[in-house]
């Protein structure tokens, strides 16, 4: 299978400040004209649509006719989801793991207990659990996700559906990473960037939307080329920055969740990346740690040279999740040097991920999205 639904199969450096760059443009995603903000989003995506929410489906070959979508997001069970918690939100980037409450002592119960208790050493309070939970590497794993990562929700003709995004560090604090394929197409509208979600706590950080332009287009910048020559013939391009507005507080999404550093010109084979995606079937996200190798396509139709990494469980849904770089349990946050997707849209087997590499002409649109530079 594909990495996205089939409908056939149910120390590099880091970038610089951006400049405008010539030539490459945002992707074409048409919306409805007017006002998309976090209000109006948190009403659209509800956590019964956004459960029932399916991966966003290949994009056809250019000049095939696009498939219909399969039916409206109605036409899916929608599972029951827990109301969503709602933690006090602060500029800082938060910590991932609350701190452990203090023991209490219990009341002495007599003077002798008040003295025994009173020379007793007070017990240290409990290790904070680790963000990642433990496996062996290449062996994935589901758990409560971080503050950085989340789903990105998008309609597609009549379905809801979804890709795994990551928050970026940019100039703006407002910048959001994904695969190309989720947000291609002159149908993708009412975009949304749900950091963490979990079936059970479906908006724990709120809920940004990508913003839309004069003209009702979603900001999502995707190369040109990728556009025009298609999923497989362009894999390499495989990436896309969405330009996301502040939550209901007015907050912007990387002084909420933080932000991952961009990495650009590193090396494919990197010894401990942390991959992290939204699988299709499993109502939390999934992770996986393993060292990455260089795969270079002999096929023609999709040529190039991607990233590699062997982890278990990344089927559907977990397209445009981040390949993780010296991730740091404190922040949750690291260097990011891929995203599931380029080659075979991420790879054909759950088993085996696979990512554009982040070159000169991935830092070329980064600098574009963070210019908001949009090529007529």
């Amino acid at each position: 299978m594909l990495r996205t639904f089939t409908w056939a199969a149910a120390t590099a450096a880091l970038l610089l400040p951006a400049v405008p760059v010539p030539g490459l443009a945002p992707g074409n995603a048409e919306a409805s004209a007017g006002r998309w903000t976090a209000q109006e989003a948190a009403a659209f995506w509800t956590p019964e649509r956004m459960a029932s929410a399916l991966p966003v489906p290949d994009p056809p070959a250019p000049g095939a006719a696009a498939s219909p979508a399969p039916g409206p997001e109605a036409a899916v069970p929608a599972v029951p989801a827990a109301p969503p918690a709602s933690p006090s939100v602060s500029p800082s980037v938060p910590s991932a793991v609350a701190p452990a409450s203090p023991v209490e002592p219990s009341a002495p119960a007599s003077p002798a207990a008040s003295a025994a208790a009173a020379s007793a050493v007070p017990l240290p309070a409990p290790a904070p659990a680790p963000v990642l939970p433990s496996a062996p590497p290449g062996v994935g794993k589901d758990f409560d996700g971080i503050p950085v990562v989340g789903r990105m929700f998008v309609m597609k003709g009549s379905g809801a559906y979804f890709c795994t995004a990551s928050v970026v560090s940019s100039p703006g604090r407002n910048m959001v990473l994904s695969a190309a394929h989720c947000l291609l197409g002159t149908d993708t509208r009412q975009v949304a960037f749900v950091p963490q979600y979990t079936r059970a706590n479906p908006r724990p950080y709120g809920m940004f939307p990508v913003l839309r332009d004069g003209s009702g287009r979603s900001k999502v910048w995707i190369a040109s080329r990728y556009r025009t020559e298609g999923a497989a013939k362009a894999a390499t391009l495989d990436v896309a920055f969405a330009q996301v507005g502040p939550d209901s507080e007015g907050e912007e999404a990387e002084d909420v969740v933080g932000g991952n550093r961009l990495v650009t010109g590193a090396t494919f084979n990197h010894p401990k990346v942390v991959l992290i995606g939204h699988p299709a079937p499993s109502p939390r996200p999934r992770v996986c740690v393993n060292k990455t190798t260089k795969f270079t396509s002999t096929d023609p139709g999709s040529p190039g040279s991607f990233l590699r990494i062997d982890c278990t469980g990344f089927p559907g849904g977990t397209s445009g999740g981040p390949f993780i770089t010296h991730f740091d349990e404190d922040t949750a946050t690291g260097d990011v040097v891929g995203v599931i997707g380029g080659w075979e849209t991420g790879g054909p087997t759950a088993d085996t991920s696979y990512s554009a590499y982040f070159g000169a002409e991935i830092r070329k649109l980064y600098q574009s999205a963070v210019a908001g530079v949009r090529a007529e």
